[in-house]
């Protein structure tokens, strides 16, 4: 029976990877009490007696359990961090296991991994592999306009829109152009050019679109959008080494449709190439669940990986 220790499970975050977990017979989770979650000791005795530490914390906080855990003599804990404190750390591995063929063997080895924003996890999951296969270029100047469910924004934005009723059923955010995720889409994409990353929130609680759009003939390689799709889908089939595809690529839709909740309550991200030949243009979509994939979900893939489970 592996120990798990979930700093902050009463986070979001943190009770849907417990809720992942409920039925686990191979894992086992330990809780602090109530009264003494500032305690250092009460923490220090739970850290050392627990195989994996999953910090489901604000920056600060999580900070200061690495430097505890660091401070530990003897056992010390595999650390899984969902802030967003370590994700560009040059000593800790991106967990985003489609990364690429050696990601999830990176993870599994590592006693110290980061678990993906959500916004992140899209934007990689459609720019790294069309940069990897030589059709994007890094310098390429790109814009992601993106919408979350209201669920990604924590317990406030939750609260706010589940008591007042009174909220924009879509609204624009972040429009000073900075946002948490950027330096972590910038290091594991390759990009050169920062993109100009428009985050909303619509008055739905999980799901998620990332756009990319792009004009082909703007493109140095001028690709088509078939190698554009070829591309993603060879990607992904590397990625995942024929295990169970979490990630995988489609052609258009019938429908010409799109739904930001359709993955919502599912682990699975999904690609979508959209085309028009005649205009040169392509727009690309990653469609999951932003508690999913986008956090909880790929906490569990990685999770698994590091404690080196078939299943749960």
């Amino acid at each position: 029976m592996l120990k798990i220790f979930i700093d902050g499970e009463a986070g979001t975050t943190g009770l849907q990877i417990r809720q992942r977990l409920a039925n686990a017979s191979q894992v086992q989770i330990v809780s602090i009490a109530p009264e003494l979650r500032k305690s250092l000791e009460a923490k220090k005795e739970i850290l050392q007696s627990v195989d994996l530490v999953i910090l489901c914390l604000h920056d600060d906080a999580a900070l200061e359990t690495v430097s505890l855990i660091d401070s530990l003599r003897g056992h010390k804990p595999k650390i899984l961090d969902a802030s967003t404190a370590h994700r560009v750390h040059p000593d800790w591995v991106y967990g985003f296991a489609e990364l690429g063929p050696d990601q999830r063997s990176a993870i599994a080895k590592s006693a110290k991994v980061s678990n993906p924003g959500c916004y992140a996890t899209g934007a990689i999951a459609l720019i790294y592999p069309l940069i990897k296969a030589g059709l994007l270029s890094p310098d390429a100047p790109l814009c992601l306009p993106s919408i979350s469910g209201y669920s990604g924004g924590g317990r406030a934005m939750i609260e706010e829109f589940e008591s007042t009723g009174a909220l924009p059923r879509f609204e624009a955010y972040g429009l000073n152009l900075t946002h948490k995720h950027l330096p972590e889409i910038m290091k594991y994409t390759g990009l050169q050019v920062e993109p100009i990353f428009v985050p909303c929130v619509g008055q739905f609680k999980q799901g998620m679109l990332v756009e990319l759009p792009l004009h082909l003939k703007m493109l140095t390689s001028r690709p088509s959008a078939l190698q554009i799709f070829s591309a993603l889908e060879s990607h992904y089939l590397q990625a995942t080494q024929n295990d169970f595809p979490v990630v995988s690529v489609h052609w258009g839709a019938s429908s010409n449709r799109l739904s930001a909740t359709e993955l919502a309550g599912t682990d699975r991200l999904a690609i979508h190439v959209f085309s028009n030949e005649q205009k040169q243009q392509v727009v690309l979509f990653a469609q999951f669940d932003n508690l999913g994939k986008g956090a909880s979900g790929a906490a569990v893939q990685n999770l698994k990986l590091m404690l080196g489970l078939d299943s749960l």
